[in-house]
């Protein structure tokens, strides 16, 4: 397409003095990183499938745009698969650790071999993996199945892995197995599948691209997932407009540098063509002031909906009864902001709208998502071409990882837990499935704290850094008579204190998997990643493999049932029990892939819902009361994966870690400045920081995650996927100022 200025960010060149993501220092810094090897970390990005976000390449290429793909992220994570093991005299005397932040422990090397600390102990000490096993299986054995629990992180992890770690779970009589995929977008499960019978996104990446308008609701891909501002970059010279609900003007959702497009690396994008500012918690209402001008002024496709939904009167009656000045207040957003929405959505053809955490983390999360659910279905957003419902993955494990069943409310293929579906497992695999769904993961530390917990085995993850409330996650791990850590490298939570057994065990990652392994990306395309040659720590070992052979020594008689010859035969299994994913056992070399369901789910608005027709929620506004004074806080990403932190300061919003950011309007009202040193108050804790005036919503503040879980209430959860409400009401006072 020729080059048009009227999209540049800025007249100068490369962005010099902007605030954006310096790509080309971070290639830089990858070769520095990664010098010593070199060979083997090019073999990874030209030859592996990204283990960072879940959009899915292969090597650098993908099957959206016929162009090269590779960002910071990336970059970043190469140097967990290349760096050399650590000396274990490391870890002989963890006092030395304490204090270490997590990139330190990580920068430290990957985890040589197995190794066990007891209580008393200063540190940990080498032991083969025959005694580790044999201590674990003994432990597990001594528990039974309602004291023992697993969790699985997603970064990286492949399908083979989540499927082969509950199967053998399950062999030992729970279903307590939780990963990160449940804690992120189950809330998204439930409302597709009642409104739906889908339960994943309904499109293709490629259907950004000339779509009439793209919504982000809660999600900043600018940060997390950068290579969809390339399918950005394009959609917005094929005339897409692209607006962004969220609290915060994200800098890079504004405007953005692509660095693999010489017109975007020069010059920049202008990305968002409206920012609707609601405040935290305020979508709903928001979308049910929109909704309802939509039926109010015959916005709605009314032949999509009498043939394809029910449920639209009773949905068009409750609209009715909403009062405007509520609506106001709960979302922030004056009526005209939802009538100049609704126009936007009722005058679009087409239209994708894309979704993540700043959605699915809240109290109310289903029906935060049921809301943009209703959106979609009043114009038939779903099923055809250039339009769908993307609730976008971060890591790329996750969506693998939810399909594969590594969760504790459903099994593989995502089937409800209960008699018939155990039964059917129960005869494909040989033997007794239980029937009661298991813990998940906030669970997990709820009966580690009560001391109903014996066993917990975390392969990734740091609970210490991804749940709220980290001083009372502590003290419940350290009563945890054996905690079972597997992971590439150190994280905190190994560190704290054991009740009796700590074990780290040494992970392979998916680089270094004999055969190969298959990743599942945000558009449901299962993706090959072949075994890339280079070095290999000699003692890790895959998760598929560990949980299977401490099943098999737990459970002797069912040892050849949880027990598999290679990963070939784990997916040749996987095809047997979860139909989707028929066709992965013939995934076999670099580029094989195929797209589950197709490039469009309830294509031509087939729904596989009981009755064939899409469903109509009713849902309220869920009211959160803010006190005068009080301040609604949510937790954001900055330069980091996850819980990974890569550095200090974000370049695309300059500001650090310790950053509240606040409204001018706010500030000047508190008589704070920039910079000045305040704390964040909530019932459950306080966060310590220094003022940013940052363009937010006045009544919000915005803190980095993980740094401001210690303002969250670990007991509010949403209703039905049970998930964390990862924001929090706060009062702000100057530091001086606080007893």
């Amino acid at each position: 397409m020729p080059w048009n200025p009227r999209l540049w960010a800025s007249p100068k060149p490369f962005g010099i003095g902007e605030g954006r993501p310096n790509n080309y220092a971070e290639i830089w810094r990858a070769v520095v990183e990664n010098r010593d090897n070199l060979g083997y970390a090019w073999r990874i990005l030209n030859d592996g499938v990204c283990d960072g976000c879940a959009l899915g390449t292969s090597g650098m290429r993908d099957w959206t745009l016929d162009e090269i793909h590779l960002c910071n992220i990336r970059l970043r994570l190469l140097r967990l698969n290349t760096m050399p093991v650590f000396d274990p005299s490391v870890v002989s005397d963890v006092e030395t650790l304490r204090g270490m932040s997590g990139r330190e422990l990580r920068e430290l090397g990957r985890i040589p071999r197995p190794l066990i600390r007891n209580r008393g102990d200063a540190g940990f000490r080498p032991v083969s993996w025959d005694e580790a096993l044999d201590l674990a299986a003994e432990r597990i054995r001594r528990a039974g199945p309602d004291r023992i629990a697993f969790y699985l992180t997603s970064r990286g992890m492949p399908n083979e892995s989540y499927y082969g770690v509950q199967k053998a779970v399950r062999a030992l009589g729970t279903n307590s197995v939780d990963n990160a995929a449940r804690i992120c977008h189950s809330p998204s499960t439930f409302a597709l599948r009642d409104a739906l019978g889908v339960a994943a996104t309904t499109c293709s990446y490629r259907d950004l691209v000339g779509s009439d308008l793209v919504v982000f609701f809660g999600s900043n891909v600018a940060n997390n997932q950068p290579v969809m501002m390339k399918y950005l970059y394009h959609a917005k010279k094929a005339g897409t407009r692209v607006v962004v609900v969220n609290p915060y003007r994200e800098p890079g959702m504004d405007r953005y540098w692509v660095p693999s497009n010489l017109e975007s690396a020069l010059f920049g994008t202008k990305i968002a063509d409206r920012f609707f500012q609601v405040n935290v918690g305020g979508d709903i209402a928001f979308l049910l002031g929109t909704l309802r001008v939509m039926v109010e002024r015959g916005l709605i496709d009314r032949d999509f909906v009498d043939r394809h939904t029910v449920g639209f009167d009773r949905f068009a009656a409750h609209l009715a009864t909403l009062d405007w000045s509520a609506l106001e207040a709960e979302s922030g957003l004056s009526t005209d902001d939802m009538v100049e929405f609704a126009e936007m959505v009722g005058r679009a053809d087409t239209a994708v709208f894309v979704w993540s955490m700043g959605v699915t983390q809240h109290a109310f999360g289903e029906d935060n998502v049921r809301a943009i659910i209703d959106l979609a279905l009043t114009r038939g957003f779903v099923g055809r071409e250039k339009c769908g419902l993307m609730p976008i993955r971060g890591h790329s494990g996750v969506q693998g990882g939810a399909e594969m069943g590594a969760y504790s409310t459903v099994f593989p293929g995502g089937e409800p837990i209960g008699e018939e579906s155990a039964r059917r497992l129960s005869a494909l695999w040989g033997f007794d499935v239980p029937t009661e769904p298991g813990l998940t993961a906030p669970e997990m530390i709820d009966a580690a704290w009560r001391g109903d917990l014996e066993v917990l085995f975390s392969a990734g993850g740091n609970f210490l850094e991804v749940l709220p409330d980290p001083p009372h996650v502590e003290q419940a791990l350290a009563r945890i008579p054996l905690r079972i850590h597997m992971d590439l490298v150190l994280s905190t939570q190994m560190l704290v204190d054991p009740a009796e057994v700590v074990l780290i065990l040494p992970a392979k990652t998916r680089y270094e998997v004999p055969g190969g392994v298959t990743e599942t990306s945000t558009e449901r395309r299962v993706i090959f990643s072949p075994e890339i040659p280079g070095p290999r720590p000699a003692d890790a070992r895959a998760e598929w493999e560990v949980a299977g052979e401490l099943a098999a020594r737990v459970r002797p008689d069912l040892a050849d049932r949880v027990r598999f010859a290679d990963t070939a035969a784990i997916r040749a299994e996987i095809a047997r029990t979860v139909p989707l994913y028929e066709g992965i056992q013939r995934l076999r070399r670099k580029g094989d892939q195929f797209q589950y369901g197709g490039p469009h789910l309830c294509w031509q608005w087939r729904f596989p819902t009981p009755d064939g027709k899409a469903h109509w929620s009713v849902v309220d506004p869920p009211g959160r009361p803010v006190p005068p004074g009080s301040f609604l806080v949510a937790t954001r990403r900055g330069k980091q994966f996850n819980s990974m932190i890569h550095e200090a300061v974000d370049p695309l919003n300059a500001v650090s870690r310790e950053a509240v950011l606040m409204s001018r309007i706010d500030a000047e009202t508190l008589g704070l400045a920039n910079g000045d040193r305040v704390v964040l108050t909530s019932a459950h804790g306080r966060f310590t920081g220094r003022v940013v005036i940052a363009p937010i919503a006045p009544g919000n503040l915005q803190v980095h995650w993980p740094e401001g879980e210690v303002l969250i209430d670990r007991n509010r959860r949403s209703p039905q996927a049970g998930i964390p409400d990862y924001n929090a009401v706060v009062t702000v006072e100057p530091v001086g100022a606080v007893g």
